[in-house]
């Protein structure tokens, strides 16, 4: 698990039912039985016990009315609790089939209902739980049950084949519907907590960009204090020659006072957020992105020309974090598996911008090609990851997060493997190593040379 995004897992989600909603929804299906139990037997003269019927159908109400007064509305059930509720459910269900002709009773395939729910709601091993008792209460039932009657006393009496087969339909229908509903909650899942942790970083890169302008003004501010107070103090060190006591404090502040307007100096380096810095060449951004990784033990080449014949300038492109942040989980990924070198390649024509990350390592794994991209695709789909990446135990949420994040900027994104030399590569090494092609049209990604930049906002005091 990576530290970064904290604990964001597919098997770290408790307490997502609220008990509300539930509760409505076990309000309709309560209602729904009602409702059949009542036209079953003034329209069309069905008899069954209703006093046994009533009893557990007012069992079921009790419980509604209990979640409905002893819990607060904002209430949310845990796995287990929710557990237990759906299996009170599939119970009452069952126990009702039992007095009104079990299997016989169309409405037997209901019991299907609690298992969809908890599917998408509650863990496998939970979902796993429900459909077994299901299963186990309607082939219960099938066998052993009070047979409905008409008011004449006639038996209503189904063929076995048809009995078979109706409980055969239920038995596959939870199968089924456990397995389908469980794999599509877990893929929103999946990607709901993919998509938190691009949102966070995103978020992150956009603290860190707006705190180097909060750095680089401060250090802006501070300097003409700073020389001020070098300046006095310079000047006290030579009016207190002849006092050995005092002098070496006065020339301790000149030396702090350096050491202040050092330390500012390069904070402001690293994060001066003027107007003029919200754009900047290719090549700029293109190291900003590699640079936390430049020194790594990999060469990292930057390769930057035309796409065609033209001798156009490389283009001024907007400095968003979403881009650096992108583009430097795909050079990080290209120097973690490299085996010495990596290429940035960068071209442009008068309608596109293309940059490939390239590297000399064994390549994207056959297993994953086809799913890069995609939250939560690390685990146990590489079983030589360990071996070329020890002590990494990724996710799939890097390149998901950069993805995701280039996608934003306009940029369509294709991962493949290199098989052969490559000739857009100075000496057309032959590689192995993964790729990364990113295609932008210019428009959305460049700035116009001409445009006329935005007023810098003055520090205030």
């Amino acid at each position: 698990m990576d530290p970064t995004f904290g604990e964001i897992t597919q098997d770290n989600r408790t307490e997502w039912v609220r008990l509300r909603t539930l509760t409505y929804v076990r309000i309709v299906a309560l209602s729904g039985q009602i409702a059949a139990l009542v036209v079953g037997q003034l329209a069309f003269g069905l008899r069954f016990d209703t006093g046994l019927v009533a009893l557990v159908v007012g069992a079921a109400g009790v419980s509604i009315l209990l979640s409905l007064f002893l819990y607060p509305p904002a209430k949310r059930l845990s796995d287990t609790e929710a557990s237990l509720t759906f299996l009170f459910d599939i119970a009452q269900l069952s126990l009702l089939l039992y007095l009104t002709g079990g299997i016989t009773n169309p409405f037997a395939l209901l019991v299907m209902a609690p298992v969809a729910v908890a599917a998408m709601a509650l863990r496998s091993r939970s979902t796993l739980l429900l459909s077994i008792v299901a299963i186990a209460l309607i082939t219960l039932v099938s066998v052993s049950y009070r047979p409905l009657r008409f008011a004449d006393g006639t038996v209503l009496d189904v063929a076995p084949i048809l009995t078979f087969g109706h409980w055969a339909a239920i038995v596959i229908g939870i199968a089924f519907q456990a397995f389908y509903a469980q794999r599509v909650a877990a893929e929103a899942n999946s990607m709901a907590d993919a998509l938190l942790a691009a949102q966070m970083a995103l978020s992150r890169e956009q603290k860190l960009t707006d705190l180097g302008g909060v750095v680089a003004a401060t250090a802006h501010e501070l300097g003409t204090p700073l020389a001020t107070i070098k300046l006095v103090s310079a000047e006290l060190a030579e009016e207190l020659a002849d006092r050995p006591d005092l002098v070496e404090d006065a020339r301790l502040l000149v030396q702090e006072a350096d050491r202040c307007r050092t330390i500012l100096h390069s904070m402001g380096r690293s994060g001066k957020d003027d107007t003029m810095m919200r754009r900047a060449p290719l090549e700029a951004v293109l190291q900003e992105a590699a640079d936390p990784h430049l020194d790594r033990g990999k060469q990292v080449h930057f390769l930057l020309k035309p796409g065609d014949a033209s001798n156009d300038p490389q283009p001024l492109i907007q400095r968003r974090p979403e881009l650096i942040h992108g583009l430097r989980n795909l050079v990080q990924n290209a120097v973690d598996f490299a085996a010495s070198e990596v290429w940035v390649d960068a071209s442009w024509t008068a309608q596109t911008l293309r940059i490939r990350i390239v590297d000399d390592g064994p390549g994207f794994s056959p297993q994953v090609l086809g799913s890069i991209g995609e939250p939560f695709i690390g685990r146990g789909r590489d079983p030589n990851r360990p071996k070329r990446r020890p002590g990494y135990a990724g996710m799939g949420l890097g390149m998901f997060i950069a993805k995701t994040l280039l996608e934003r900027t306009g940029a369509r994104l294709e991962f493949l493997n290199c098989d052969g030399p490559i000739k857009t590569l100075p000496g057309s090494p032959v590689l192995h190593g993964a790729m990364v092609d990113l295609t932008w049209p210019l428009a959305r990604i460049a700035v116009d040379r001409g445009q006329a930049l935005a007023q810098n906002l003055p520090v205030e005091g």
